[in-house]
């Protein structure tokens, strides 16, 4: 896509492109490796075109979002329990809403790296600050969820 539309971009007063990763994109889940390669490939290709955007009218933004109240764990190897309408959510979840609106937010201010939700801006967090932990962290987490 970006290969098809960037020269269209490139002539017009002003233009973005906003790729959307995941928190598996700079970050290993267990269970989701394959996944998470996908998304840290997009990350990489995000990156390597702003280097090769600066200086033009195109700006470029990548999106880690977290847990984002959408049906994405139906196609995922992990077990979540839907809680009933009387029960509090085991994980915070955004509203894809408030997804879209940080996303819309970020193109307007050509804000480079986005992470939206709670949990992502977590992540990003321990996983800087100690890599081998946060992955021990989560992998404990994690480890009734597997299937």
């Amino acid at each position: 896509m970006v290969k098809a539309f960037l020269p269209h971009l490139l002539t017009r007063p002003v233009g973005h492109i906003l790729n959307v990763s995941s928190m598996g994109g700079f970050f290993p889940f267990p269970g989701q490796s394959i996944y998470g390669a996908s998304k840290a490939a997009v990350k990489l290709l995000t990156e390597g075109l702003y280097a090769e955007l600066i200086g033009t009218n195109v700006g470029v933004s990548i999106v880690f979002p977290g847990a984002i109240a959408t049906d994405i764990a139906k196609n995922s190897n992990v077990k979540m329990s839907i809680p009933k309408s009387d029960e509090k959510p085991t994980m915070k979840m955004l509203p894809a809403s408030e997804c879209a609106q940080i996303i819309v937010k970020s193109i307007e201010k050509n804000i480079f790296q986005v992470y939206a939700g709670s949990d992502s801006k977590m992540m990003k967090l321990m996983y800087r600050f100690s890599p081998k932990r946060a992955i021990i962290f989560i992998s404990k987490m994690m480890k009734d969820q597997i299937k």
